[in-house]
């Protein structure tokens, strides 16, 4: 599946309606908590809704090897070793910002790791301490939603809700 930077994908956009989205490709196998919502797609489809409904985020996780992967831009962006990606990434000329779990584009798009796969995945002769890390998913926005840093108000809403 192709991905459309600082947009989404073709069945999900940032900025659509809920019912739009799902009018489009049915209801989420996992309503989730709160704003974000599970899609059985392939590959699989997390949507983040504002309050309004509208699409604010779009994430897709891998498939790994069992269905179709995320690209962009020709390269495959999941499923595959972070630091291959981000070479074939940057001789395109798309240079990567790090962050906790990965790495953000300026076209709007972010790729990440969340260490649930290893490098034994890809690569049948790694050892066990392999420290390679793979691709897991990729998310989907406008670039400034990744380079937002929180103000004093989102601090106080997240500790309020999970604090």
């Amino acid at each position: 599946m192709e991905i459309l930077p600082g947009e989404g994908v073709p069945s999900a956009k940032v900025g659509e309606h809920r019912d739009v989205v799902e009018a489009r490709i049915g209801r989420p196998v996992h309503p989730g908590r709160d704003s974000r919502a599970v899609y059985d797609t392939n590959p699989i489809l997390v949507l983040t809704y504002a309050g309004d409904e509208t699409v604010e985020i779009v994430e897709l996780g891998y498939s790994g090897g069992d269905g179709e992967e995320v690209f962009f831009d020709g390269v495959q962006l999941t499923y595959r070793f972070m630091d291959d990606v981000l070479r074939d990434l940057a001789a395109r000329g798309y240079a990567a910002e790090p962050f906790d779990i990965g790495y953000y584009f300026e076209p709007g798009f972010a790729i990440y790791s969340m260490g649930s796969r290893c490098a034994g995945d890809l690569d049948d002769t790694a050892a066990d301490d392999d420290p390679r890390v793979v691709v897991e998913g990729v998310s989907v926005a406008p670039y400034g939603y990744f380079d937002k840093k929180p103000d004093e108000e989102e601090i106080s809403e997240l500790m309020r809700r999970y604090g």
